[in-house]
């Protein structure tokens, strides 16, 4: 309850004890035994915050946050507890909050998104469960698609993003390292179990935007953000990363702020052991870094758990409210932890801390807040206040009614598939596709007219040669001919010649010159006149 601007959130005997507004930003912590009032705590502290105008986010594990949007309802056991802590007087009265329902299935609430980008490699990889090598090469693959301007929006942009390095691991391998085909598939098979899980929903577009949670109604009431994790929380690594995943979306995105009179935002996440469970060494320092550096951007996270011990210790020592509800101590373990969370307490003289601790009823605490310089004060034995809100579920018609009627209701109802890397990819994988046909083409083409030169050329030359044979059989059939010609023509001459030869010479001699001689005579005169 909201009282003289003060979170006031039980009483401890006749004394109110309170959060101071401007020190709710140190953080805090509800824990207890299932059953001890944990649900009842986180409802009377979110209800106070919306009342200061701080705007709260609830993780609502189990559905019975959801009343919140609804007037508490009267009775018996509530004006006891109304009358018991004076409550009338203070002007105690049931309301309603200004409740806004998120659902990662977008089933019971308005579908929370983000991008794979946003999400981040590190976070990714602790979902889909990759080892450390795995990691790294996811982490390259986030490096790739920021060199080359690809978008990571959904699971079908990273599957092509794993798919695309496969098949250019040769080109990538110089510039970002080696990486095998075998763990690029093993990270294809994550993101394939990843979507039947519902990956496919809640990584998409319109992304959460958190600066839409940073609102007041009109009365000057906070928001409250209610996420619907019933089924979430069945798988207890996704529901964490992305709880993970808001408190880095926060730290990255808000100013600097300062010390502020009262939180720009309040945070309350339920089975806050599954945020540390498991998780890789860098992880919980990126956690413990976020927690202690976060307070500055004007931001409490109040961690809601069974036992302290669920929360490391680098973190346990940034958070300064603290509500502790009964801790059953019946096995050696459990007195180990139970002592434990009493020690943590700063002592108050009136009683035994531990002994007390173990004996809490329910709705009964033990606190220990800041005071106004920022120091605990000593732990208190307290009775928290009831809510003012309706304790329990709302049915699916009012629900469902109120998610429509909701302002951002028209901004996340519809999803948004932009262009981004399994576009862009696809294209480029059709393009490249069109140009290796075209060029194979080309080759054909090509060594087809080189085959018709080379038929054409060969045909030339057989020609030519034909040709040359001709020729040359003419030639020779010429000079056969020419030379029977010759031959009679000089056969007759020689005799003429050797006949008139003959008789000038005269005489026996001139006689006995014959005609065979003239003939060999009058060939060797044709052929030096053929020469010539």
């Amino acid at each position: 309850m909201y009282q003289d601007k003060k979170i006031w959130i039980g009483l401890s005997g006749e004394e109110k004890v309170c959060i101071h507004p401007k020190m709710a930003n140190r953080h805090g912590l509800i824990a207890g035994a299932t059953g001890t009032g944990k649900t009842i705590t986180l409802k009377v502290m979110a209800e106070s915050f919306s009342d200061c105008g701080v705007p709260v986010f609830l993780a609502d594990v189990k559905g019975d946050l959801a009343g919140m949007c609804r007037p508490g309802e009267d009775s018996a056991d509530m004006q006891e507890r109304i009358e018991r802590f004076g409550l009338a007087q203070a002007g105690f009265e049931y309301h309603a909050y200004p409740a806004t329902f998120w659902d990662v299935y977008a089933e019971k609430g308005l579908p929370l998104r983000t991008t794979v980008s946003e999400m981040g490699p590190l976070l990714l990889a602790r979902i889909m469960d990759l080892n450390e090598i795995q990691t790294d090469i996811l982490t390259i693959a986030f490096q790739i698609a920021d060199d080359q301007d690809l978008l990571l929006i959904d699971t079908k942009d990273l599957r092509a993003m794993i798919q695309h390095m496969g098949e250019n691991a040769k080109e990538y391998s110089l510039q970002y390292g080696n990486f095998t085909k075998q763990s690029l598939g093993a990270i294809t098979r994550a993101i394939v179990a990843l979507e039947a899980e519902g990956g496919d929903e809640f990584f998409g577009e319109p992304a959460l935007n958190i600066a839409d949670w940073m609102r007041t109604d009109c009365d000057g009431k906070g928001a409250i953000q209610i996420l619907d994790c019933q089924k979430l929380i069945n798988n207890p690594t996704m529901y964490a990363t992305f709880l993970l995943w808001m408190m880095s979306e926060l730290f990255e995105n808000l100013p600097e702020a300062g010390d502020r009179e009262k939180p720009r935002m309040v945070f309350f996440f339920d089975e806050a052991h599954l945020l540390f469970k498991g998780a890789p060494k860098v992880l919980l320092s990126k956690i413990e870094q976020v927690v202690k550096l976060i307070r500055s951007k004007g931001v409490g996270i109040y961690f809601i758990t069974q036992n302290p011990r669920d929360i490391p210790d680098g973190v346990l020592s940034q958070l300064g409210n603290k509500v502790q509800h009964a801790l059953r101590a019946y096995t050696p373990a459990e007195q180990k932890a139970a002592k434990a969370a009493a020690q943590s307490f700063r002592e108050n003289p009136e009683f035994d801390t531990l002994e007390v601790l173990t004996q809490l009823g329910i709705g009964e605490a033990l606190i220990s807040v800041l005071d106004e310089e920022g120091v605990p004060t000593v732990v208190k034995q307290c009775k928290v206040l009831p809510p003012q809100s309706l304790m329990g579920p709302i049915d699916d018609l009012l629900r469902d009614s109120l998610i429509r009627n909701d302002l951002l209701y028209p901004r996340y109802d519809q999803d948004v598939d932009r262009d981004s890397a399994y576009e862009f990819l696809q294209r480029k994988a059709l393009a490249d596709a069109q140009a290796a046909e075209e060029a194979a083409a080309a080759a054909a083409a090509e060594k087809q007219r080189l085959k018709e030169e080379a038929a054409a050329e060969k045909q030339r030359l057989k020609e030519e040669a034909a040709a040359a044979r001709e020729a040359e059989r003419a030639a020779r059939k010429r000079k056969a001919a020419v030379g029977r010609v010759a031959s009679t023509a000089a056969g007759t001459i020689g005799r003429e010649v050797g006949n008139t030869l003959g008789k000038a010479v005269g005489g026996s001699f001139g006689k006995k010159l014959d005609g065979n001689v003239g003939a060999q005579l009058g060939r060797s005169i044709l052929g030096t006149l053929f020469k010539l």
